[in-house]
């Protein structure tokens, strides 16, 4: 009989495509098949040809990207010269995470899809396509999708005789085990993170510790929103970028909240550990020091003020010694309460801290054992990179919303990194912050003499500000931004140099400030305005653009704009504009890069 074993590969960029992978981890480990999980590109890509049944499981990205953990895998998938049948023997299942209010809404899982059928695969169900929009989240899809699936492996692979399920009220083991280690131990480990001379170019595992030089809000204090500008020393780290790339930043839980953890746990945050794996074969988490303390655990890799997930719930409920508790995170985990979950937990955005606060029986019951089980590591924010190296040389600045918004929760709402950044003083000594630096999505003209239009509103303007400073180090003058704000007096980032590269004759800059007049003003009314040139650069002159910024009405409302030009001032038709935007977007003429 053929050996009970699953690969389970994710591509996961924010967690939840891990968290699903983790999740058929369980469920296929409850049906006894010897099963690993795994990102795709940390799993050998020939060896796919050996392996007989996998489940993928991919988040699509930005404009329609593979996750970072799966790039090395789509580039050797799609090589050309791969046989048609090199996947003949192979059984598969892919789930797709997306968001239908994205263009590309699940492009990767169906690309993959489409490209293992190629290559010879045999698929087990159709592509399963998680919608982030659905009232009940991607579990909406996942959960029946799931069903279907255990029944087709199990008509393949039925259980060995003498094996029944394991019932969902059996927990299952951790992933490892903790072992404390004696109080009087040496400590050869510093929990500090100190500036290492980088072997190679920083990245997630060797993050540069770079010092923070100034950290300056650019928004009027009477302005409702924080925004920093904040600048790094990056001498001696091997850092280069260029316009458009991103600062990939490493955060930490403050300490306030990581001493309430230890509290409500009853850890002792001095203690120091190993851990070892319960299956042989699985690795060890890259990024704890081996030994490690519960401080150093809690301060920079466990994930206590995310809004958590499912399967926390899922996990939580075995450690209840209340019944009444037991019962509810039973049915928080459950398919029949998901919205019950959604207005306790994702609505108010109640932090995985929080909830512990309000399940005390559970929370103090807790197995130190199960901490990387039950909650997901911290993951790096990515930032656009605003300044240029030609401009200012050994250094990076980035531009920061600080995150804070009121729920229904009577404490307000704050983002990880962007308060943990806002609160770091460089005038109180040495302030590091652990960073890398990620190729980004946005590409700007090999010529320098191509015209660029930018239209940046808000924090939006960061990597055109990046983008000019490297343009006019190089003499470029066909420069043109649209910036939009609130208020001219309040939040016009960087209003001084753009106006002196104004005067230089390098920048044709157009304000909208929104909120400065009766009737609201948008960079989309600017453009409008402005057609005559724009259809100038983009007919004439050859203009690249590009757009960047909040996800939510603004980039249909940029397109509506330039489809206008292209029809009031092109003499194009409805659907002529909005090809000719279509096809500028193929040949990266038109790139946009948008967060929600």
């Amino acid at each position: 009989m053929a050996e009970r074993g699953l690969l389970v590969l994710f591509g996961s960029q924010t967690g939840t495509a891990q968290d699903t992978a983790e999740r058929v981890g369980r469920e296929a480990q409850r049906r006894h098949l010897r099963c690993r999980v795994q990102a795709l590109d940390s799993c050998d890509v020939a060896n796919l040809i050996h392996e007989p049944l996998v489940v993928f499981v991919c988040a699509t990205t930005g404009q329609g990207d593979p996750p970072d953990n799966m790039k090395m895998f789509w580039r050797f998938l799609f090589r050309k010269n791969l046989p048609a049948s090199s996947l003949c023997q192979l059984d598969y299942a892919v789930l797709g995470l997306g968001d239908s209010s994205y263009p590309k809404f699940n492009f990767i899982a169906k690309k993959l899809h489409k490209r293992l059928l190629q290559l010879g695969g045999s698929p087990l169900l159709p592509v399963a396509l998680g919608d982030d929009q659905h009232d009940l989240g991607p579990d909406a899809v996942v959960d029946p999708w799931l069903v279907a699936l255990w029944d087709k492996i199990l008509a393949l692979y039925p259980l060995p005789p003498g094996l029944e399920i394991i019932s969902p009220d059996v927990r299952l083991p951790p992933k490892y085990t903790l072992h404390y280690l004696p109080e009087d131990s040496p400590h050869p480990e510093s929990d500090l993170l100190q500036p290492a001379a980088p072997q190679a170019a920083p990245c997630e595992l060797h993050p540069f510790a770079a010092r923070v030089v100034s950290n300056q809000r650019v928004t009027a204090q009477s302005h409702f929103q924080d925004v920093r500008l904040i600048e790094f020393d990056i001498a001696g780290s091997g850092i280069t970028f260029r316009a458009g790339d991103v600062a990939m930043i490493q955060p930490q839980n403050c300490p306030e909240d990581v001493q309430q953890f230890c509290q409500l746990l009853r850890l002792e945050p001095h203690r120091r550990f190993v851990l070892e794996p319960t299956e042989p074969g699985t690795s060890l988490p890259p990024l704890l020091p081996q030994p490690c303390s519960i401080q150093y655990l809690v301060t920079h890799y466990l994930d206590i003020s995310c809004v958590p997930r499912r399967s926390f719930f899922e996990l939580l409920a075995y450690f209840s010694t209340n019944e009444l508790e037991r019962e509810k995170l039973q049915e928080f985990s459950s398919a029949q309460g998901q919205e019950e979950l959604y207005s306790y937990c994702n609505r108010p955005h109640r932090t995985t801290l929080e909830v512990l606060w309000d399940f005390p029986h559970a929370t103090c019951s807790i197995p130190a054992d199960y901490l990387l089980d039950l909650i997901p590591r911290i993951r790096p924010r990515a930032f656009s990179i605003a300044s240029s190296t030609l401009a200012h040389p050994e250094r990076m600045q980035i531009l920061v919303a600080v995150v804070r918004y009121k729920t229904r929760l009577s404490k307000p709402r704050r983002g990880l990194c962007s308060t943990w950044l806002a609160s770091l003083n460089p005038e109180q000594g040495d302030v590091r912050v652990p960073l890398w630096v990620k190729t980004g999505g946005m590409k700007f003209p090999a010529d320098p003499a191509t015209p660029v239009i930018m239209i940046g509103p808000g924090t939006g303007v960061a990597p055109f500000r990046a983008a000019i400073q490297e343009r006019v180090a190089l003499g470029c003058r066909g420069n043109c931004l649209f910036f939009g704000c609130r208020h001219q007096s309040k939040d016009f980032y960087c209003q001084t140099e753009w106006e002196e590269l104004v005067t230089k004759g390098f920048l044709t800059l157009f304000t909208a400030f929104s909120r400065d007049q009766e009737e609201k003003v948008y960079v989309q009314h600017r453009i409008r305005e402005n057609r005559k040139l724009v259809w100038e650069l983009l007919s004439s002159e050859n203009a690249h653009v590009y757009l960047a910024g909040n996800a939510k009405q603004m980039p249909a409302a940029v397109a509506e704009a330039l489809q206008s030009v292209l029809q009031l001032e092109g003499g194009l038709s409805p659907s002529e504009a909005e090809e000719h935007l279509t096809a500028l977007e193929r040949s990266r003429r038109f790139q946009s890069e948008t967060w929600s």
